[in-house]
């Protein structure tokens, strides 16, 4: 079995997983105030993909990932609109399931709400008072920085010098700005009962509570946006490792941010893509192609030319891929069984290393690239399509892409019609032939005209395609 690495952001080394066991991973999910955008669904896409080749290699996975339903945003939003804070959260909710189910994001993921796990909390921030971690103050229970000696290890930033930058007039009950909520008093709804009064959860403990609950108290992989390495993944580390004495997560995973034209995504610029939105114009396949076309670490910038160009490279796919299922030619099978076990083998080795998406992505191409020039050629046969299919298959199940199929009716049906227009071909009925077409394009079919024969294919209807 490959050795399987990941860039650990604590470490900055590459960090090996035991593939012996199942990998735990912890995915912190979105704050759900609002329709989620194309920069939640990079991070999904991301660990959906990694877990879909983890599991290719046989290897367990489980993957949690949380929902934020409590929060200052939630709230606002509830009172604008002059509803329950739940409203908002249900709604929201409903519409993530709704766009990552088109995404094709696997359904085995747990999805553990905050406000499910309030007692879970409490009993996490009462150890860390009995133990001296935390402390309860006149608006609320704060984490005690200065106690964790290793504060600011995995952003690698020095407590004197973020205290040197706090503003501490923030809030003059904490003993130090550092100090961050664990408990928030308050009897605006949504609240709860707690040994210090009523209140709400601060953010970062539904993490460290959830995580713990599900996957232990060392697991392998936590994840999430490189947005979340300050404050959010120092605070969980800092109130789990105090909780439990024990490391936390083996390896910390973060994913690069998308930009949109070179520019940070924000509402005072007018320019936040939303899943709903980009589903529309380019469709689940394109939208995944493109979150990975970067390695998952980096910023990606989200532009019409690079959606264009997976445009182009997923419509080269689906026409490799209906050139295999129809294929009838004549070729080398032995040659086209070596070059696509070497293809399937250097796909392997890049997402082992570090995930690298980039590398095996190429790799994916140029195999659809040989297999067209071999279909050109008409050197496709039921031989090469029976041992290249499983291949493709299994790469484009670790990718989350999926080619749109015809039925049995329509197969029958687009037989019928190409051979009516081969027929009237022949006999030099040049505009009969072009109606015949027409009819088969507007069943969504597309015909690919080799030297001695005619096949087709069903195209994925993507709205910006010119």
């Amino acid at each position: 079995m490959l050795s399987i690495k990941i860039h650990d952001t604590l470490t900055n080394t590459k960090n090996e997983l035991d593939s012996n066991k199942k990998i735990r991973i912890y995915l912190c999910g979105v704050t759900v105030y609002d329709d989620s955008h194309i920069g939640h669904a990079r991070t999904i896409i991301i660990f959906d993909t990694l877990c879909r080749f983890l599991e290719s290699k046989k290897i367990d996975v489980e993957l949690i990932q949380n929902f934020t339903d409590v929060d200052d945003k939630i709230i606002k939003r509830a009172n604008d609109e002059n509803v329950e804070s739940g409203v908002i959260s249900a709604r929201f909710i409903k519409n993530y399931f709704d766009d990552f189910s088109q995404l094709n994001i696997k359904n085995t993921v747990q999805y553990p709400k905050a406000t499910e796990h309030i007692p879970d909390m409490i009993n996490l921030i009462q150890n860390l008072i009995e133990k001296e971690f935390a402390y309860v103050s006149k608006n609320g229970v704060y984490f005690k920085v200065v106690k964790f000696t290793d504060y600011g290890k995995l952003s690698k930033k020095k407590t004197a010098d973020l205290e040197s930058g706090a503003r501490i007039g923030i809030d003059e009950t904490k003993n130090s700005p550092l100090d961050f909520a664990l408990w928030k008093f308050s009897e605006t709804k949504p609240f709860w009962d707690s040994p210090w009064g009523t209140g709400r959860p601060g953010w970062h403990i539904e993490c460290s509570a959830m995580s713990i609950k599900y996957l232990g108290e060392n697991f392998d992989i936590h994840g999430g946006g490189r947005d979340l390495i300050f404050p959010h993944h120092e605070n969980e580390i800092a109130q789990s490792e105090s909780f439990t004495g024990k490391q936390f997560a083996k390896i910390w995973m973060h994913t690069g941010m998308i930009t949109i034209n070179g520019e940070k995504m924000s509402k005072s610029l007018g320019n936040i893509k939303s899943v709903s939105h980009v589903l529309n114009n380019w469709g689940p396949n394109v939208i995944r192609l493109f979150c990975m076309s970067g390695h998952y670490s980096k910023p990606i910038d989200y532009t019409g030319y690079l959606l264009k160009e997976n445009l182009v490279k997923w419509r080269q796919v689906e026409t490799c891929y209906y050139e295999l299922i129809l294929g009838d030619g004549h070729g080398d099978v032995e040659t086209v069984k070596e070059m696509i076990e070497a293809h399937e083998q250097q796909f392997d080795k890049a997402m082992s290393d570090d995930f690298n998406t980039p590398l095996a992505l190429t790799v994916f191409f140029d195999m659809i690239k040989e297999l067209n020039a071999l279909a050109s050629e008409e050197k496709i046969s039921k031989q090469i399509s029976d041992i290249t299919m499983p291949v493709l298959d299994r790469l484009l199940n670790i990718l989350g892409l999926r080619v749109t199929k015809v039925t049995d009716d329509e197969k029958e049906s687009v037989i019928k019609l190409i051979k009516n227009r081969n027929e009237m071909r022949t006999k030099k009925q040049f505009d009969e032939a072009d109606e015949i077409r027409d009819k088969i394009s507007s069943m969504g079919i597309t015909l690919i005209d080799h030297k001695s024969k005619t096949l087709w294919m069903k195209k994925e209807n993507i709205k910006s395609d010119s």
